[in-house]
């Protein structure tokens, strides 16, 4: 890892840590609630691996909280800025893909703010999120193959769609250029309906 995943990859521990103590939950319950492994967790928190991003949504339900809180610090500030390359890059590409989480709001309805961008070649599947989860995409340049429930849409600049969220979904770059896309994720009711893994 580089030292920016280094630095992103403690963060995460912590604040993993930080809630499940928050809960008074083993590393078991934790797991339980999640279907994340005991081992995947010891190495989490303590910083060794960068999860993925599917892994860190069955966290952050089963914990109750948005996926920001688990790779943001908390800001005590009405406003938060993030400045250009200061997002949590929590997915990446060998030939230099990016998803980068820019901007985030606190439990229950949670809404997260992403800046996409897609080598050629590049295809990222997502697991489905929480049950009335809501998408909307924006591409910004070149074009992008959106596959949501098994249909395909391909969208090039200037184009948009919203999609379910809580339905297998991917995003794929067919063509000869990088994509870019915005994405926000609107994902209500966090820690309504999840799963106490206490009573697990």
């Amino acid at each position: 890892m580089d030292e920016g995943a280094v630095g992103l990859a403690a963060l995460i521990g912590s604040r993993i840590r930080h809630e499940r103590q928050a809960r008074h939950w083993t590393l078991d319950q934790l797991a339980d609630g999640s279907g994340v492994s005991r081992r995947m967790l010891v190495n989490v928190e303590q910083g060794a691996v960068n999860p993925s991003v599917g892994t860190l949504l069955r966290l952050s339900d089963a914990l109750g909280v948005g996926l920001p809180a688990l790779v943001e610090p908390p800001k005590p500030r009405p406003l938060k800025v993030v400045r250009r390359g200061e997002g949590a890059a929590l997915w990446s590409s060998e030939a230099g893909g990016r998803g980068e989480l820019v901007a985030g709001t606190e439990p229950p309805d949670v809404a997260e703010l992403w800046d996409w961008t897609l080598a050629p070649g590049d295809h990222h599947v997502s697991e489905p999120h929480a049950p009335g989860t809501r998408e909307l995409l924006h591409v910004q340049e070149g074009t992008a193959t959106i596959e949501v429930g098994g249909e395909a849409l391909v969208l090039a600049t200037g184009d948009a769609v919203t999609f379910a969220g809580d339905v297998p979904h991917s995003y794929r770059n067919d063509g000869p250029d990088r994509a870019r896309f915005t994405l926000a994720v609107f994902e209500p009711g966090v820690g309504s309906s999840s799963k106490s893994a206490r009573d697990a």
